[in-house]
Formats: C-alpha cells, structure tokens, sequence
C-alpha cells in the first residue's frame, strides 16, 4: 500500500505532498483534476520540460515568474518569440535559464499552433491518450506508462522537444489524464468525480 500523509486537517493525502504546504494545496486542488484549457495544458508540459533534472517545488516556486517570462504561456505570443528574447529570458533569475530548455517552449509553441491547426485544440488531442481510472496504483507510482511513451513519441513526431515518456507522464498525472493519487487519499475519490463529470473536448 503506498504510504499516506495526515495532513494539519488530519485528511489522509498522498505522502508526496507532505514536504511543504504549497504541495499541499497544488495537491488538494490542481494535481489529478481534468483541464481542458489550451493555456494550461501548454504551461503545464513546458512546466514538466523545465523540471527535468530538478525537482518540482523548485518550478512550482518559480511558476509566477515563469508565467511573466512567458507571456503567460499564450502560446500564440510565445510562437513570436525570437533571439533577442532568449538571450532576455538567459538573464531572468526568476526562472531556470536553460538555454535548450527555453528554446524547446519557442519551439513548441509553434508546433501548439499547428496542433490546434489540424487538431482543433491541444486539449482534443492530449484527451486522446487518457488513461482508464478503473484501479488505483497499490504501490510505487510508476515513471512512465504505454500512454506516456505513445503521446511522447507522437509529439516528438510533430516537431516537439523535451517531452520524454517520464516528462509526458508527469503531465499526464497533473492535468487528470489518469488518477494516481493514493487509494486511501482524500483526493482520490473528488478527482473521480471530477473526472466523471468532465466532458472530453
């Protein structure tokens, strides 16, 4: 059985969550629930590139600046951006300055723009690889899955970078493309609901 965190409300969560309370409320509220929003979704698998090798309280941390940096990540304005807005965004300490790494949100930001294109949304496309809810994950949460390699080597195929299987599946757990909180945490049962009541685009 996967370990349990009691929370200051005595609620049983996932013990990830347990290192400060920003986790907390990331957990309580947006990890695990369905998004059908382009912005978001689009912010959230860049989020996951720039966290590669890091960890994610670091971004978290960061996220309101990353989101000034990035125009919010519309990624119609982003898709603009060029040199002279990398070598501005290399000398941002509010963010993590990677050169590839931020060069991979330019990049990918035009390749969201040709996915709408045929797709209609990025959220038509990513609902594609949701992963069924029928049994809870009893034990270690896996890094990677069928689904996360398959959309992986998809948006690689289309032109997009930094979106390995491990990548992809943290995005996956985020946005409520499957639900891998714990049996027995508080949130486990609203995201099903949540997931339920959602309407695929």
């Amino acid at each position: 059985m996967r370990k349990i965190f009691e929370g200051p409300d005595g609620q049983p969560r996932c013990h990830w969550c347990a290192a400060t309370e920003g986790y907390i409320h990331y957990h309580d509220h947006e990890w695990g629930f369905p998004v059908d929003n382009d912005i978001r979704l689009f912010e959230k698998i860049c989020l996951e590139g720039f966290q590669s090798g890091l960890s994610w309280l670091t971004i978290l941390n960061k996220r309101d600046n990353f989101r000034v940096a990035f125009e919010g990540f519309d990624f119609n304005k982003v898709a603009n951006f060029g040199e002279a807005d990398v070598e501005r965004l290399l000398t941002d300490a509010g963010i993590v300055r990677h050169r590839g790494k931020i060069e991979a949100v330019i990049n990918n930001a035009a390749r969201a723009q040709e996915m709408v294109a045929t797709e209609g949304s990025l959220a038509a496309f990513f609902w594609r690889y949701e992963a069924d809810d029928a049994q809870a994950v009893k034990h270690k949460l896996p890094s990677t899955t069928n689904q996360s390699v398959a959309l992986s080597k998809e948006l690689k195929k289309r032109g997009w970078k930094f979106v390995g299987p491990t990548t992809v599946y943290a995005f996956m757990q985020a946005m409520g493309l499957v639900n891998d909180h714990a049996e027995a945490c508080k949130s486990r049962l609203e995201v099903i609901r949540a997931r339920n009541a959602f309407t695929k685009p």
